[in-house]
């Protein structure tokens, strides 16, 4: 098992930056890609970026250029810059992680709110 926990998130004007947490622990020596996603009230949950434990990134268009993944292997953390966030950023994030073996795992999710 892997316990995923977010932190970061909160209420930010437009333009303001933000920095996301994910702090894995458990069995995470067969974490292969982290991730984020967020789900907006009333909107499917999205991809937002992942990053592989290689540090390949890969990221949804309408964030390319404002957000940025990372990981610290070492601290088995994963975080996402967000700058220049827009009110249609507004939503829950969730901290994603997928094993080897093809298990998903999931964080609680952290609100984050983009007021104009």
């Amino acid at each position: 098992q892997v316990q995923l926990v977010e932190s970061g998130g909160g209420l930010v004007q437009a333009g303001e930056s933000l920095r996301l947490s994910c702090a894995a622990s458990g069995s995470i020596l067969g974490i292969n890609t982290m991730g984020w996603y967020r789900q907006a009230p009333g909107k499917q949950r999205e991809l937002v970026a992942t990053i592989t434990r290689g540090g390949t990134t890969n990221y949804a268009d309408s964030v390319k250029g404002r957000f940025t993944i990372s990981r610290d292997n070492a601290k088995n953390t994963v975080y996402l810059q967000m700058n220049s966030p827009k009110p249609e950023d507004t939503a829950v994030y969730y901290c994603n992680a997928f094993s080897l073996l093809g298990n998903a795992y999931w964080g609680q999710g952290t609100q984050v709110t983009v007021s104009s």
